[in-house]
Parts: C-alpha cells; sequence; structure tokens
C-alpha cells in the first residue's frame, strides 16, 4: 500500500510506529529548507523505516534518543547498504522532534574538566562577556593560555597566584622559536591578556604582563596588498545576475568594495540594520561596536534586487542565506571568503591575495589618491586606532617620491 507524505514524497508501505504522527510535518520542514526531492524522499524513508524499528524495539515516543538511532544504523547495515548522508538525516530529524517538543531535549553526561579547562573556560567567558571580543580572537587567544597553563601546572590544580615572572619568560622563550613571527606576536598578546585578567580577577598581586617579552617587529613593513579598481570592475561586471547566486555574490562584493566591510561583517548582516528610510547600514565591528554607514544607491539596489529576487524563503533575520540545503544564514566569515576566492578563480583575475580584506585596502587607497585624509580613511574603515590608518601612506608613492633627498652626488 502506497503512502504519499506531504503531497510529494511517495513511500511503498504505510507510516507506523511512534514517529509516523510526525512525519509529515518534518517532510514539510525538510521541503521549506529547500531540500531536493530526491534528497527529501530519503530523510522521509529513513525517517519512516526508522519509526518501524522503533516500534519492533517497543520504544515510545518520549524515550527516543540519539542512542537509538546509532542502534537502528548499525541493525540497517546488516541488511542494506548505508548511504553517507544516513547519519546526517536521522540527526535532522532528532533535531526537528526536539524543537517541536515531540521528544524531551538530549541530556548530555557532565564533562568532567581538567583544572587547566577549567581556568581556560573562564578566561574564555571573560573575553567575550567583558572584553566582547570576537569569537574568532576568543579562539586564537585559547590555545596559547591552554598551553602555558599546561606547561606551568600540568595536570595538577592551575593556581594563577603561583605565577611567578620567571614562568612567563621561560614559555616564551621555549615558544617563540617554533613559531611565526605573527604568531609569535598572537602568543604574547594572548598571554598579557591573560594576565591582566588574571590580575583583574584578583589571582595575581603584581603585574605579571609587564614580564611578557617583546617579539622583534618591524612595524608596517608591507605595503597594503589591495586589488586594483580595474580588477574590481572586471570582477562585478563578471557576475551572472541573472541567477539568484549572483544577485547574492554581486551584493556581497559590493558591500567588500564600495564600503570596505570585514567578511565576518558582511557574513553577520540582519535585515533589521538596513534602515532605507534615511539610507544608512548599522555594521557591527570588532568588539561589538555599532557603526551607521551610509548605503549608497548602487548597493541598495543591488541588496534590493537580491532581497527580492534571489534569497530564498527563510525565517532567519540574516540578509544572506546559502543556496544549498539547509537554507541558513552563513556561520562564519570563511563563506565571505570562499565567494570571493571562487569569484576569482572563474574570471581568472590576477589579485593581490584571494581573500575579502584586499577590498578594504583598494578602498583606502583609491580614497587616498583622491585626495582623503587618513583621519578621513580610518573613520570609512572604523580603525580603532589611528596608527592602523598610517601603513596606507606607503601606497602614495607619487607624493611619497617628492618627500625623497635627492641622491648625494646628483644624478648618475
Amino acid at each position: 500500500m502506497k503512502c504519499i507524505v506531504n503531497g510529494d514524497v511517495v513511500l511503498l508501505r504505510a507510516l507506523e510506529g511512534p514517529l509516523s504522527a510526525h512525519i509529515a510535518a518534518f517532510a514539510a520542514w525538510a521541503r521549506q529548507q529547500g531540500y531536493t526531492l530526491r534528497s527529501r524522499y530519503r530523510q522521509v524513508l529513513l525517517a519512516a523505516c526508522f519509526s518501524r524499528w522503533l516500534k519492533q524495539q517497543a520504544v515510545s515516543v518520549r524515550r527516543v534518543c540519539a542512542e537509538h538511532s546509532t542502534q537502528y544504523l548499525r541493525s540497517r547495515a546488516r541488511r542494506v547498504q548505508i548511504h553517507s548522508g544516513d547519519a546526517a538525516a536521522l540527526r535532522h530529524l532528532l533535531d526537528f522532534l526536539r524543537r517541536e517538543g515531540v521528544i524531551p531535549p538530549e541530556k548530555m553526561a557532565p564533562c568532567r574538566l581538567t583544572p587547566v579547562e577549567r581556568e581556560t573556560q573562564a578566561f574564555a567567558t571573560y573575553l567575550r562577556n567583558e572584553r566582547a571580543l570576537a569569537e574568532t580572537t576568543v579562539a586564537n587567544y585559547v590555545p596559547f593560555i591552554r598551553g602555558f597553563l599546561t606547561d606551568r601546572f600540568g595536570k595538577g590544580r592551575a593556581t594563577p597566584s603561583r605565577l611567578c615572572a620567571r614562568d612567563v619568560v621561560r614559555f616564551v622563550q621555549r615558544q617563540v622559536p617554533r613559531l611565526h613571527q605573527k604568531r609569535a606576536k598572537l602568543l604574547t598578546t594572548a598571554l598579557r591578556s591573560f594576565l591582566h585578567y588574571a590580575r583583574y580577577r584578583g589571582d595575581l598581586a603584581t603585574d605579571l604582563a609587564a614580564a611578557v617579552p617583546c617579539v622583534a617587529n618591524w612595524s608596517m613593513t608591507s605595503i597594503p596588498r589591495g586589488i586594483p579598481a580595474d580588477a574590481v570592475r572586471h570582477l562585478l561586471a563578471s557576475i551572472d545576475r541573472r541567477t539568484a547566486v549572483g544577485r547574492r555574490d554581486y551584493a556581497i562584493l559590493l558591500l567588500l568594495a564600495r564600503l570596505g566591510l570585514r567578511a565576518s561583517e558582511v557574513a553577520f548582516l540582519e535585515l533589521d540594520d538596513i534602515d532605507w528610510a534615511v539610507g544608512q547600514v548599522s555594521v557591527r565591528g570588532k568588539g561589538g561596536q555599532r557603526t551607521a554607514l551610509p548605503l549608497s544607491t548602487e548597493v541598495g539596489e543591488a541588496i534590493t534586487t537580491y532581497l527580492r529576487h534571489g534569497r530564498p524563503q527563510s525565517t532567519s533575520r540574516r540578509i544572506f542565506l546559502r543556496i544549498k540545503a539547509p537554507i541558513r544564514g552563513f556561520l562564519d566569515q570563511t563563506a565571505i571568503g570562499s565567494i570571493v576566492r571562487h569569484t576569482l578563480a572563474r574570471t581568472g583575475i590576477k589579485a593581490p591575495t584571494k581573500g575579502a580584506h584586499q577590498f578594504r585596502h583598494a578602498l583606502a587607497t583609491q580614497m587616498l589618491r583622491h585626495g582623503a585624509s587618513l583621519i578621513e580613511i580610518g573613520e570609512v574603515l572604523r580603525h580603532r586606532s589611528p596608527q592602523t590608518t598610517t601603513i596606507y601612506a606607503k601606497v602614495d608613492l607619487d607624493a611619497l617620491r617628492q618627500l625623497a633627498l635627492p641622491w648625494p652626488g646628483g644624478a648618475r
């Protein structure tokens, strides 16, 4: 006896088991998430087979948990071939049932943290809540601090009050030779941040941050590598804006090129961040700070076109969404970098780098060549320190040549 689920998924057997009453809703959810009919069929088929197996095992709906899906897949593997996405499909089913309140939340076994892990997690929480640092910064700092505390305390109790300057210096001296200069600088920055935190918390009576050795660093040794203006025009013109993907990618690249946004700022933009009445976009920058930037007609029209004729239907408040199922906002800024990288590769443009940051450098360079001051550039790029902007003085080679002293002895 055939069974039609949600109007388009046809199964050869009727639904049965404790989950049968919820499989149609699960199929509707999968359709809403943008899964193809073939993919939805596979997910619904697995859900139906899983429900039938649960009935055979006399498992009631309120007792269903992740362990049952693992057991079912082992049982299924003895009879038929397991597909690569079967485990993920059952995870989606269980997540859906939990969100709907059909099955109880999964009980997580308490994880016993080591003393070092407890101290490291407390520091990470401080960075997020008190310092409002970006998640990427926290992820960069934490491994260094975990390594430092492990080096000093091993598996024993991690007690910051027992730290001394010798511990700090010894750790840095051992680690720095193994690291690239940028990673070495990051290590010392993370270590100073942790020692400031320990003193702030009252664990240290002295300022051990001052004992962190300095890593040799020559400021502004390189010229910012911005993509040339002609390459930007070529890149934008190459995008096929007749497709949904093209409309999305065009709007993303315009935000990078015209407003100089960071990749993370584009990825996390939300519908409520745009004030269409006054033509402004509110950008969440480093440290959670918000800045209102003017939205040019060109950028505004690109976003509007995507929202009206390219953005999939979704309950997500993110502006830019994935094209493939599950339809949702980007998880992080790497998706923006991937879009830039793939667009460059498709057009064959020889850009200075493959990342999104080159558009910020390009915008600053163009502003400088059109007479903008470093202060104005810093305001547009939202630099927190004027020192960050001074590197762009090096890209105006014509102006620098006028400052150059003549070669002793005259021209040769």
